[in-house]
């Protein structure tokens, strides 16, 4: 599998992690869900993210994924795994590990503890030192790390560190950094912008020059039917996809609840055995699965509506 590099455009999907009942590893359940990613246009699978139940895993667990999806995918698609790690000892093995087993890529989060430019710069040079040449994504969500990188901060990193080749922008509000990021002589190169939130600002996102997502939805075929139709320049069907799809992405954009919901509707899709979070996580109560039960079923109404 060639290496992730700046060119990285599409949608590259977060997956879930499939449970049992029981809170193990299904990794029959991966297998489903790789087939589904696919099928819905996926030009990339990202692994191991926060919604992903990365911290609820054990190292040994974590590579049994990696493994499990890379077998799966079979070199159709590239792979970039999460390591976010508390010490770099840690980010190093995994790193090693998954792409000695033939990862596309690494993403890097960087911790809470950062607060200041230089403190996040040095940061990512420690962390590109200790993974070697390894080409990494540059996490930036403030809303979960608590970590406000600026436009300046960005642009230091991607001229300094020739391995970060792509940013997983999803601060919020955030599109004036895209346009910032995107203004020329703004960065020292050109690196892929995928964007997060789940999708719930992707179409100006696109417009404002983002090369893609990199987020997850139950729903992954409205972020691959927006990227396709915004490449082909009909935005406006690129805006009817959208519409269509946003109550449900309103819906699973609830903090706390988000993966639960989409856990959810993967269930009901077929895609996932059941809808099973490890612990500590909760299932939907019978009145919140009722309603997305309600906002499926009035999607699948407008789908049709629009052909």
């Amino acid at each position: 599998m060639a290496r992730l590099d700046e060119s990285a455009r599409g949608v590259y999907l977060i997956a879930v992690t499939p449970f049992t009942e029981t809170g193990a590893l299904d990794l029959d359940g991966c297998d489903r869900m790789v087939d589904f990613y696919l099928e819905a246009g996926a030009t990339g699978l990202t692994l191991l993210g926060v919604m992903g139940e990365a911290p609820k895993l054990t190292t040994d667990e974590s590579a049994t994924i990696v493994n499990r999806v890379l077998k799966r995918v079979d070199g159709r698609v590239p792979i970039v795994v999460g390591v976010s790690s508390p010490g770099f000892a840690q980010m190093q093995a995994l790193t090693g590990r998954v792409m000695d087993d033939g990862a596309a890529g690494v993403m890097i989060a960087p911790p809470g503890s950062l607060r200041t430019d230089d403190q996040i710069a040095g940061y990512y040079e420690q962390a590109a030192e200790m993974i070697g040449d390894v080409p990494f994504v540059l996490q930036d969500f403030p809303l979960t790390t608590g970590v406000q990188m600026s436009v300046p901060v960005i642009a230091r990193i991607i001229k300094d560190i020739p391995t970060c080749v792509c940013l997983k922008h999803e601060d919020w509000p955030g599109l004036a950094k895209i346009t910032a990021l995107r203004k020329e002589g703004a960065t020292a190169r050109r690196v892929s912008i995928l964007c997060g939130n789940g999708g719930v600002f992707l179409p100006e996102e696109m417009e404002r020059g983002a090369d893609g997502a990199m987020t997850g939805f139950a729903y992954p075929e409205m972020m691959t039917g927006v990227v396709e139709n915004h490449a082909k320049g009909d935005m406006e069907r690129a805006r009817d996809l959208f519409d269509a799809y946003l109550p449900l992405a309103r819906f699973e954009q609830q903090p706390g609840l988000g993966l639960a919901i989409r856990k959810y509707v993967l269930y009901r899709r077929g895609v996932l055995a059941n809808p099973t979070l490890r612990k500590p996580g909760a299932a939907l109560d019978p009145l919140s699965r009722a309603e997305v039960d309600r906002l499926m079923a009035r999607l699948e109404k407008r789908l049709k509506e629009l052909n």
